[in-house]
């Protein structure tokens, strides 16, 4: 009977052995391990598939010794080296991305998810060319991987402009396993240079330009129980108006470069959307035959907001009267959508009208650029100013069936800091 147990404790003991064993030649990378209190040390060289045990020389080390040399590159798949550098990149704000030596991409940080749309889960396993929506031979991550060449500070002039780095990782063979590119945008310069440039032409035109027309406009008020019939009511219908509409183009401009203090409030937001937006529109909308529809996110019922209600009320009315003016059918249909994406809020004002050409659909956001003869060209620069004081973006998509403004914002519980 004890022969058995005896036996059955062997057998145990050399199954956890063998276990031990198949564990260690499992271990990718080098290591040194010293167990003084029995007397031997393990030993693990790169390479190697079985460990060499060696004895130690007794000493009064009491814990035993563990030594490793872990190469990422070499030792970790390189999969889990990008799972865990993603959050991380997460935190940078440009675009990162890692792609394959097909194109394929592996890795893709937020900021280029949110910059180019897409859902960054969804992207991944698919070819760079559907992130960036560009043709191949305007990549400048595919060219880096043709030529096996990385790109130092090389300028994008695409709807992408900034500066693009590559580097590469190889694979033992010297063939390429990854190509890391870091896309530094510029537009954020350039639209702070459009401002300072508005600015500038903003202060001027309210020192040269409104003070005359207000006093133009006072004295043409005081003289007209004085004039003619007919002189007075074309003084009344013609030019006060006329004097009128210019004090508002240059108030609107004013606004561009300087806006109004930001009066902040918590709101629920699809509250905001349905009873304050709704009811806004709704007014205007049965005046010109068009259709609003709601597509709310139900993950966003709760969602509470913080900004300034009056100012965001206005960038929708201004979407809205841009999409009436542009409509050509006796009908339009205007939906307005909220999306909870990724780390975003995403509201989406579409319609169905003719769309916007694509050789004018970069300049839309331009102070001063309209295509209809009557317009102003602020609506659209002022909604955009409003949205990115509200720590939001707002972009511009269309074809030949409608166009989309999306405005996104952070989704977080906390106030933005505005400035006025």
């Amino acid at each position: 009977m004890n022969d058995r147990l005896v036996q059955s404790q062997i057998e145990e003991l050399e199954r956890k052995l063998r276990a031990y064993e198949r564990l260690i030649e499992k271990l990718p990378f080098p290591f040194t391990f010293a167990d003084y209190e029995s007397g031997i040390a393990i030993e693990k060289k790169r390479g190697d598939v079985r460990p060499h045990l060696r004895t130690i020389p007794p000493s009064l080390e009491k814990e035993a010794k563990w030594q490793w040399d872990i190469d990422l590159h070499r030792d970790v798949p390189f999969e889990k080296v990008e799972a865990f550098l993603t959050p991380l990149l997460d935190l940078v704000p440009h675009h990162i991305v890692f792609v394959d030596a097909q194109g394929i991409i592996t890795l893709c940080n937020l900021q280029a998810a949110v910059d180019t749309g897409v859902d960054r889960d969804a992207i991944i396993g698919k070819h760079i060319r559907e992130l960036l929506k560009l043709p191949d031979e305007l990549i400048a991550t595919l060219e880096s991987l043709e030529k096996g060449e990385p790109l130092y500070n090389y300028e994008v002039l695409d709807r992408f402009y900034g500066i693009v780095n590559t580097r590469f990782i190889y694979n033992d063979d010297g063939s390429i396993k990854r190509v890391i590119s870091m896309f530094q945008s510029l537009n954020m310069m350039k639209e702070t240079e459009k401002l300072a440039v508005a600015g500038r032409i903003a202060a001027g035109i309210a020192h040269e330009i409104r003070n005359p027309l207000t006093t133009v406009r006072g004295y043409l008020q005081l003289l007209k129980s004085d004039l003619p019939d007919r002189i007075a009511s074309l003084v009344e219908r013609l030019l006060i108006p006329e004097l009128d509409r210019a004090n508002d183009i240059i108030t609107d401009f004013l606004n561009i470069a300087k806006p109004a203090d930001v009066k902040m409030e918590t709101f629920n937001l699809h509250r905001f959307l349905r009873d304050d937006v709704g009811v806004l529109l709704q007014s205007e909308a049965l005046l010109h035959n068009v259709d609003v529809h709601f597509d709310l996110d139900d993950q966003l019922d709760d969602y509470e907001m913080n900004g300034d209600r009056s100012q965001l009320l206005q960038v929708f009315l201004n979407l809205f009267r841009n999409a009436v003016e542009a409509k050509v059918a006796k009908t339009m249909r205007v939906s307005i959508c909220s999306r909870k994406i990724n780390h975003l809020v995403q509201l989406r004002f579409c319609d169905d009208g003719p769309g916007i050409p694509p050789s004018v659909i970069d300049h839309v956001f331009d102070p001063f650029f309209s295509t209809k003869e009557t317009g102003t060209g602020l609506g659209l620069s002022l909604s955009k100013k409003i949205v990115e004081l509200h720590r939001g973006t707002m972009k511009v998509q269309s074809d030949a069936h409608g166009t989309c403004f999306l405005i996104e914002f952070p989704l977080c519980s906390q106030p933005p800091f505005l400035s006025s």
